[in-house]
Order: structure tokens, then C-alpha cells, then sequence
């Protein structure tokens, strides 16, 4: 049987639940549930009138869930945050975590596609019940978006070679197995970089496929709403297109531009950030390589 540390090893674990400044009777929501690391740790913080409520959409991770009363598993994604609190009789929460990676479990189940080390077919889908999956982006999006898809959230250059030698290609056959893409792209990995190039490749479709960055932008817009004055946020990110978008909204209720200025150049913003971005110790990383690019930032509700 799996133990919930192979399934995810829980990346700064002390530093996210510390973030919080848990309140023992609080009621927290952990929106990336995962292997169920941070939960277990906000359980351990809380005294039996604390409530926890958990979110995820893998139907894997709902087999990690807790035997404890102040603890209520939600199977949704976490972009419906607001909603499903409310369902529960929850309007406002004192703290959120969350853990934006892909599971430890996710990138080493082979079939579920997630992993450049693995040969499966093209999947990627975080709840295994969505319809569109990597295949359907390979094999059927339009060469110009694709290459928004690998320029805008792979940061890939040759994203339009990229996108055009894939569509060259399924002209005669479907693009099926990650190993299919691979051999198809083979001028653009060159052996230093192949990794580092691959890498960027698969976060590009996963994040299309997953729709990550809307699912985060919509997640984040309902935060303030969701947390009592005083509370916290808790995030970790793992790359610069999701921690810029946590960053500025920290700064300025915002995605995009600066917040309106009243006449004394002042403005108002729902959040302020606690202490500085907080990083995995190298010996962290050493256990567990995956927190190499984790970046933990935390806010509070003004």
C-alpha cells in the first residue's frame, strides 16, 4: 500500500503551516490536499473545535483522506473555492493553504502522463474526468495556438517551429505516446538541454490541458472574500508564471496594471504580505529535489 510520503512529500512543510499562525479554533481550508502532508499538520495545530476542509480533484488523492471529525475532504477543483465552502455553511476561513505543484504521485504514476522520464500516452489531466487531455491538444489545437500554448506558458522560443512541425507531422499520424512527441521534436532537445527543454514542453501543455492559469487567477479573485480580517494566506509555487501572478496579487488585489490612487496617492488593496519569500533549505532539497523551485509567499487580510 502507498504511504501518504511517497504519494507527496510535502514541500516546506513546516514554514506553509506556520504561515498560517494557526488559531486552535480556527476553521482552514488546505485547497491542494494532494497526499494529505499539510492537512495532517494544520490537524495537529488545531484543538477539537478547530475545522478543516480540504479540496482536490484527483480521484487518487480522495483515497488519502483523514479519519478525524474536524476534517471534511471536498472532491472539486479548488477554483471553486467560494462555492463549496458555502455549501458547508462556511462563509469565512482563517487561513488558506495552498501547494500549487503537481504531486510527487502525479509526475511517478507512468500512465497518468505527467513525466518526461516515462513512456505513456499523452494524458496530463489533474481530474482524470475532464475530457480535454494532452492528446487532444497535440492532435487537434490549431498551429497558431499551440504556439501561444508552448510560448505562453513554456516560454519556449521555438515555439513556432515547435508548433509547426507537430502539425506537419499528424497529417499523416496521430501524435499518441509521450515517446511520439519526443521523436518528433528531437531537433529541438538537444542532449545538454533535452531535460531542461522537455521540461518546458510538458508544463506547457499540462497548464493548457489543466487550465492552471485561469484556475489560479479565479481561485486567487475569491480569497479576499473567503478569509476573515486577520487571516492568511499560505502559497507555494513552483514557476515564475504562477508566482508572478501570487505576487502581484499580494501587491495589488491585481493581475495586471496598479490599483486606482485617491487624491493623496494612497490606494487600497485587500491583502499585505507577511515576512519576505521564504525558500527550501538546501537540505530540504537534498530529500526531496522537487522543492528545488518551490517559492513560498504569505499574506494577510487587512
Amino acid at each position: 500500500m502507498m504511504t501518504t510520503m511517497e504519494y507527496h512529500n510535502p514541500v516546506l512543510l513546516k514554514e506553509t503551516v506556520d504561515g498560517l499562525n494557526i488559531n486552535p479554533d480556527g476553521v482552514y481550508v488546505d485547497v491542494t490536499f494532494g497526499g494529505g502532508g499539510h492537512s495532517k499538520e494544520i490537524l495537529k495545530r488545531l484543538g477539537d473545535k478547530g475545522k478543516l476542509f480540504a479540496f482536490d480533484q484527483d480521484l487518487d488523492a480522495l483515497k488519502n483522506t483523514i479519519d478525524d471529525d474536524r476534517f471534511t475532504l471536498i472532491h472539486e477543483n479548488f477554483r471553486f473555492v467560494k462555492r463549496f465552502l458555502r455549501f458547508h455553511g462556511v462563509k469565512q476561513v482563517d487561513g488558506v493553504l495552498a501547494d500549487f505543484g503537481v504531486s510527487s504521485h502525479q509526475f511517478d504514476v507512468a500512465e497518468r502522463g505527467f513525466s518526461t522520464r516515462f513512456e505513456a500516452d499523452l494524458d496530463m489531466r489533474m481530474n482524470q474526468e475532464n475530457e480535454l487531455s494532452a492528446f487532444h491538444v497535440v492532435n487537434e489545437y490549431e498551429e497558431e495556438r499551440l504556439r501561444q500554448v508552448f510560448l505562453q506558458y513554456g516560454e519556449l522560443r521555438a515555439a513556432p517551429a515547435m508548433a509547426r512541425l507537430i502539425v506537419d507531422f499528424r497529417r499523416s499520424e496521430p501524435i499518441i505516446t509521450s515517446e511520439q512527441l519526443k521523436t518528433v521534436l528531437r531537433k529541438f532537445l538537444p542532449p545538454r538541454h533535452e531535460n531542461k527543454v522537455l521540461a518546458q514542453i510538458y508544463q506547457a501543455i499540462r497548464i493548457e490541458v489543466n487550465q492552471e492559469i485561469e484556475v489560479l487567477k479565479e481561485f486567487l479573485l475569491q480569497t479576499p472574500e473567503v478569509l476573515k480580517v486577520g487571516g492568511r494566506l499560505s502559497f507555494i509555487s513552483y514557476h515564475s508564471l504562477e508566482d508572478r501572478l501570487v505576487k502581484r496579487f499580494i501587491r495589488n488585489g491585481m493581475f495586471e496594471g496598479e490599483p486606482e490612487r485617491d487624491m493623496f496617492g494612497n490606494f487600497e488593496v485587500p491583502l499585505k504580505k507577511v515576512n519576505g519569500l521564504i525558500i527550501p533549505s538546501k537540505e530540504e532539497i537534498k530529500v526531496n529535489n522537487r522543492a528545488r523551485s518551490a517559492k513560498l509567499r504569505i499574506a494577510e487580510k487587512l
